[in-house]
């Protein structure tokens, strides 16, 4: 029996030491899923602060309870370092780092690469590396199996390395991570059955794929397609302005048809680490293999350009009443990307503020979800939602829809309304006060 063999059965029979890098919206989820299914599992993360609070049994993501992540420390299932030396003790090793996009929007696979190389370091026959980081096709293929291969072990028969994108929607009730099939793709056939004998224990699918290539690319599909999508909402959005029409009501109408239709909402423009990035991966990668991907490049404008069109409407708003941009108290409802969460990465909500403060605004904001965020060396704190902050406020601006924010209440105490959400869609009374996208 060779390594790759025994790796099987310690994963079957769960005595296999799971290894989980990064401890973020990804991987944490993941460690304590390990965990409470039976596996003793360590994860890393370079920020000594995270490390700290997971060994004290509290968390810092909103979908992971601190009750969830206390039982398996107690348990002595899970334990968080920041020494990168006990990867050795480690059988299987989830990468989930993040992939940002550099100033110019190429993809930025340092962060993976650097994990690679702490693996690199500590790499033994019959240990099982999967890649979880959104990143274009090719990425493990072309980048990562030559790097572990440099050690002088073979992929595929010394170590095993899959490929297995995330598909964590933050602040989603609907569907916790079991009920989401897992997409795998191995750099052999056995690469990936080991892989999918691991997710087979927490997740109720496994989807196997051919290659890592493939499920690089399910990846990018996936979100491609809403940011097109939402891409088409917005400019909707932007015709029904022109046509004095409303948009919700369009899109609720629309939404009717049983089939051959599927609804995207319009808003300030793309949140979230996945949507404004993921779709600039297969575009950089198409780029390379001279193929204009130009519907990625018309939503990525579409979208881009939304936070500035929010600023523009604020400006017109605010004219209505004989009043400059310059000097205006204008309160913000909600920062974060999206509703009922406090996750503010990529959110439009930044760019409205600074292109409002830029204009010479005065910005207040309220999030039941952020206490601060820091913007252009100027740090913001969340209001005191009183009746006070809403009737001095010239124009209050909703950005993000939290549902424990009362509307009702918002509307009427507040002078004039502008809802870029349509969260104040149930409100019954003061509908001369509301301005919708």
């Amino acid at each position: 029996m060779n390594r790759l063999d025994e790796l099987k059965d310690r994963i079957d029979s769960r005595q296999a030491r799971l290894g989980v890098i990064g401890l973020g919206y990804v991987g944490l989820p993941l460690c304590v899923e390990f965990a409470k299914a039976g596996f003793s599992v360590i994860g890393f993360d370079v920020d000594g602060t995270k490390v700290e609070s997971l060994c004290a049994g509290s968390t810092y993501i909103e979908d992971v309870p601190a009750d969830s992540v206390a039982e398996v420390v107690e348990a002595g299932r899970f334990v968080a370092t920041s020494d990168f030396n006990e990867l050795s003790r480690c059988d299987v090793i989830n990468v989930c780092v993040p992939t940002p996009l550099t100033k110019t929007r190429d993809p930025d696979v340092s962060h993976m690469a650097q994990a690679l190389e702490e693996i690199c370091r500590r790499l033994r026959s019959g240990q099982l590396i999967i890649l979880g980081s959104t990143t274009y096709p090719g990425t493990t293929h072309e980048l990562f199996v030559p790097m572990l291969e440099g050690t002088g072990l073979r992929a595929g028969v010394d170590f095993a390395i899959a490929f297995a994108p995330e598909r964590i929607d933050p602040g989603n009730k609907d569907f916790a991570i079991r009920q989401v099939p897992k997409v795998v793709g191995g750099e052999t056939p056995q690469c990936a059955e080991l892989a999918a004998g691991v997710y087979r224990v927490i997740f109720d699918e496994v989807v196997l794929v051919s290659s890592t290539q493939c499920a690089e690319m399910v990846k990018l599909l996936e979100n491609t397609f809403r940011a097109i999508n939402i891409g088409l909402a917005n400019e909707v959005a932007l015709m029904c302005d022109r046509l004095e029409l409303d948009v919700w009501e369009v899109m609720d109408a629309a939404a009717t048809k049983p089939y051959g239709f599927m609804k995207f909402l319009p808003g300030p423009g793309l949140g979230g680490h996945c949507i404004p990035v993921d779709p600039s991966f297969l575009s950089w990668k198409m780029k390379s293999l001279n193929f204009p991907a130009r519907f990625i490049e018309l939503a990525t404008l579409i979208n881009g350009q939304m936070p500035e069109y929010v600023s523009d409407k604020v400006a017109e708003l605010l004219n209505v009443d004989r009043l400059a941009v310059n000097g205006a108290r204008v309160l913000i409802l909600g920062v974060a990307y999206k509703a009922d969460v406090g996750d503010m990465r990529e959110s439009p909500a930044l760019d409205v503020i600074r292109s409002l403060a830029d204009k010479g605004a005065e910005i207040s904001f309220y999030d039941p979800h952020v206490g601060e965020f820091e913007l252009e060396g100027r740090t913001y704190k969340s209001a005191d939602l009183t009746q006070e902050l809403l009737e001095t406020s010239d124009l209050t601006v909703i950005l993000t829809g939290h549902t424990s924010i009362d509307y009702t209440r918002i509307v009427e105490f507040s002078h004039r309304v502008f809802d870029t959400r349509n969260a104040t869609s149930g409100v019954a009374s003061g509908r001369e006060k509301i301005h919708k996208l």
